[in-house]
């Protein structure tokens, strides 16, 4: 789902990678008189071709998974007419009318996506639960033991030292410190209930695989790149913990 104020947000983001575009392609009049010593312009350097790519890529990347496609070019051409101050291709109420009609299907199609989720998520549990070695507690939390571990277990006021790796349901993954090479602490009451529980199971030196519901990540709201009513699935190792 993406929110109105992200779309405005990633739109703003094109628009100014297309000015800095722009000013970066625009050709010298005359050769500019040698800058005093403290005047250099602190852009000169930057490759603007480059980083007009990036924010342009990222702002595809917003793009990506919405249900609905942008006239590239439509878009490009309004970018252009906004930066340069050149009349807009149609009128303010006209603008308003479509805008105000494209929200309240956004809206619409928003709804539907998350319902049709929160019902694919229940089925994806129910499947899970059945698999061996998959046990599932009494909040609807599923975990695997992939790793038996013999030390002691934290309590939800510590703060555990883990690695993990974190994926949707199709695999995609959204966040993970094995990626990054580096375990992460944090207290553990402080995170999704799933995590806080699911934590708890585990003995020190385990290695454990949680299949989260969406009622015990980020819900019907979601977070980021996590849509709503996303089922979570980590792969989590407990390194260490304290008391705090």
């Amino acid at each position: 789902m993406i929110k109105n104020s992200i779309l405005l947000g990633a739109v703003l983001v094109a628009a100014q990678s297309f000015v800095m575009a722009q000013d970066a392609a625009k050709p010298a009049d005359a050769p500019a008189p040698a800058a005093a010593a403290g005047d250099e312009d602190p852009m000169k350097s930057v490759p603007m071709d480059k980083v007009s790519y990036y924010i342009g890529h990222n702002f595809g990347k917003q793009m990506n998974g919405q249900p609905f496609t942008l006239n590239m070019a439509e878009l490009m051409e309004g970018i252009k007419h906004g930066a340069t101050g050149e009349k807009a291709k149609y009128a303010e109420n006209e603008a308003q009318e479509v805008m105000m009609k494209f929200q309240t299907a956004l809206q619409a199609a928003d709804a539907k996506r998350a319902e049709k989720d929160a019902s694919a998520g229940k089925d994806f549990m129910a499947a899970n639960g059945k698999k061996q070695g998959v046990t599932t507690t009494a909040s609807g939390l599923q975990y695997e033991v992939m790793k038996a571990g013999d030390g002691p277990k934290p309590a939800a006021t510590d703060t555990v030292k883990v690695h993990y790796h974190g994926t949707l349901v199709n695999g995609k993954v959204f966040d993970s410190s094995v990626e990054r090479g580096e375990p992460i602490e944090f207290a553990l009451n402080q995170v999704i209930k799933g995590w806080t529980e699911g934590v708890q199971l585990m003995p020190k030196g385990s290695k454990y695989k949680f299949t989260i519901p969406a009622e015990l990540a980020y819900g019907p709201s979601g977070q980021g790149s996590i849509p709503p009513n996303s089922v979570l699935i980590f792969e989590v190792e407990l390194l260490d913990f304290k008391a705090n």
